[in-house]
């Protein structure tokens, strides 16, 4: 499926903005719902990676629960007309009255991240009268041979509780009287394009299983996040990703107990793909030894490329003429506004428009407004 862009009706808008291809989003929905069904998974949408109004409803209306990591998320999905009882609150610093939002709405279960949070959950619930149901994120120590700033798995990191904690975790957990323990929560890390550190989350948490067992625990749920990566050389020839082979890696690797429920937290996988930043070129500067295209778009409309030295393919949608060599950079007074260097683009000049695809995932939701810029405007493609 290629996305096509309207280029006429682009010339109208004032740039930067963002598009989103409506008809891949739903397709993508489609086939993570009906492989996801195969084997009775249960998807929660991660609201990090876009929370633009009109995509959480489209998510939402696609049968999906949401993964949220702050108040203002749970806020965001309830608005979108997401159950409570299928939001799930992750983030390994939840302040009390985030907390207290959850207790209040009543959602899915807390994905609790260290001893004190657990504490401070089993205090406020008790205040309200309420019994809070939770799950613990275990630091399961799979490494995902992911970049390092969204690794997520390893005993170094930030997240999750370690191993050899757990033990402690637990003891203190039953030693609460209002909390309730339903299930362990997982999640590697993100962008991840090879299958292996899946199977070998899978063999971790059956070991960890089979652990609990011998304690006499039946885990209910078993939350093995998201991670699942896109094709960001390639949009157009993968637009949607492999969910059929990524869950089937879990199907073959983790035997589900009885009466057991497995859920997921895709993210980048859902929404990645359907969006593209547009951008119009400002100047196209000739330098001593480069040549700099100047877009009207930069690390404030998307900053993966200066934050995680993150490729996207760069389209010029006004040129066809014989290719030159560019760096394409933006406005911002930084020298890391940067989003490509050294990449072949049709002979650009003054008012050609760019997209930058793949942007769906942590552009819009990661804009600033440093510079003083203004925050772009996000149009559909049913919508124009």
């Amino acid at each position: 499926m290629k996305t096509i862009f309207p280029t006429a009706k682009f010339q109208q808008l004032r740039t930067p903005f963002y598009y989103y291809d409506t008809e891949l989003l739903n397709k993508t929905l489609q086939v993570a719902q009906s492989e996801a069904n195969n084997y009775g998974y249960h998807l929660h949408y991660a609201v990090k990676a876009n929370a633009n109004p009109r995509v959480l409803a489209i998510i939402r209306a696609a049968g999906f629960g949401a993964d949220c990591v702050s108040g203002g998320e749970i806020q965001a999905a309830l608005e979108a007309g997401f159950a409570a009882d299928k939001i799930v609150f992750a983030g390994v610093g939840k302040a009390d009255w985030e907390i207290n939002l959850g207790l209040d709405k009543d959602i899915f279960c807390f994905n609790v991240e260290s001893i004190p949070e657990l504490q401070v959950i089993d205090a406020l619930a008790a205040a309200k009268g309420k019994m809070a149901r939770v799950a613990l994120r275990i630091n399961p120590e799979v490494d995902a041979h992911t970049h390092t700033h969204i690794t997520t798995g390893k005993k170094e990191n930030k997240f999750g509780i370690n191993l050899d904690q757990l033990g402690d975790i637990l003891d203190e957990l039953f030693g609460l009287n209002n909390v309730r323990l339903i299930g362990l929560h997982f999640h590697i890390g993100s962008q991840l394009t090879e299958l292996e550190p899946f199977q070998a989350l899978c063999e971790r948490v059956k070991t960890l299983q089979a652990g609990l067992a011998k304690r006499g625990l039946h885990i209910e749920n078993i939350n093995f996040g998201g991670g699942l990566g896109i094709d960001y050389d390639h949009p157009d020839a993968h637009p949607v990703p492999g969910f059929g082979s990524y869950f089937k890696i879990f199907h073959d690797n983790f035997p589900v107990t009885a009466g057991q429920r497995i859920h997921f937290e895709p993210g980048r996988s859902i929404v990645g793909q359907c969006g593209s930043l547009i951008s119009k070129v400002l100047y196209v500067k000739e330098g001593s030894v480069k040549q700099f295209v100047i877009l009207d778009a930069g690390f404030t409309e998307l900053i993966r490329p200066a934050l995680y030295q993150a490729s996207h393919l760069i389209e010029n949608l006004s040129s066809d003429k014989k290719a030159e060599t560019y760096d394409v950079v933006g406005p911002i007074c930084e020298s890391s506004d940067c989003f490509a260097k050294d990449i072949q683009l049709p002979q650009t000049q003054r008012g050609d428009l760019i997209a930058l695809r793949s942007a769906g995932a942590y552009g819009e939701i990661m804009a600033s407004q440093y510079n003083c810029r203004q925050l772009p405007v996000a149009y559909f493609s049913d919508l124009l």
